[in-house]
């Protein structure tokens, strides 16, 4: 379905249009206006959708949209999978997280719903898109270590700016080795079970579960280091960052563990 494929690409690449490098949480509590428009519900993802809505609808994108949509009902159901896609990349909201169980739930239990095929068909599709844009959201974790590493450097430098700026409660190098096996052992992991579960990738989901669980067991043995190693770059101008990305190009072929 091309509209779909499109709407998932559209979606990936405005879903974080105009972050300010702090959670929503924090937004709420400085008391934004846009948190006061969006009722302190996923603030900066409805804020992204919003800005990125309008900038489409401009004159000089009229040659687009009509690429893109070309009845009523194309324009409606793309607007909708776009607001649904880039919503799922909401994981702290917990009514959102709890829906969207439920709805995993319900799609891939094996308890006949009386519905037809095509309702059924509909349904999973529905929730395995939002689970894959949680997963391109995180995908470093699923990739090699160097990448894992690189993107995990940049996100402690945008915590640690958010700190220096008193936007953060806690500094990052308080929480973040514990915090990363958490995500690891509660999002990352669990996620990558169920993107295997429901079969969307094939076999390629072996390997991205396969290095979940990699970059999981050596950021228990070295994360300790590598935050040691992080605060030391941003406090003496360097980044070890470069290094990990010149280091891919010596990479050795990945070897699957069974899981």
């Amino acid at each position: 379905d091309p509209l779909t494929q499109f709407s998932m690409v559209f979606s990936a690449l405005v879903h974080d249009v105009d972050h300010t490098g702090v959670p929503n949480s924090m937004l709420i509590k400085e008391n934004e206006p846009l948190c006061r428009l969006y009722n302190e519900k996923s603030v900066a993802e409805q804020h992204s959708i919003d800005l990125a809505w309008n900038l489409l609808q401009a004159e000089e994108y009229v040659d687009l949209r009509s690429c893109i949509y070309a009845t009523q009902a194309e324009f409606e159901r793309f607007r909708q999978l776009v607001v649904q896609v880039v919503l799922a990349t909401d994981i702290m909201d917990k009514d959102l997280k709890q829906l969207r169980n439920q709805r995993w739930e319900k799609a891939f239990s094996e308890k006949v719903m009386e519905e037809s095929p095509q309702d059924t068909v509909n349904r999973k599709a529905t929730i395995v898109i939002e689970h894959l844009i949680q997963a391109s959201d995180v995908s470093h974790t699923m990739q090699h270590w160097h990448v894992y590493r690189r993107w995990n450097e940049a996100f402690f430098r945008e915590c640690y700016k958010a700190h220096e700026d008193g936007r953060a409660e806690k500094h990052p190098v308080d929480f973040w080795y514990q915090g990363e096996i958490g995500f690891f052992d509660f999002y990352i992991i669990p996620l990558a079970k169920k993107l295997k579960e429901c079969g969307v990738f094939g076999k390629s989901s072996d390997e991205y579960l396969n290095y979940a669980m990699q970059n999981r067991k050596e950021w228990e043995e070295r994360g300790q280091e590598v935050v040691a190693e992080m605060l030391e770059a941003i406090q003496t101008g360097s980044s070890h960052v470069e290094d990990a990305v010149g280091d891919l190009a010596e990479t050795e072929p990945f070897e699957e563990e069974p899981v």
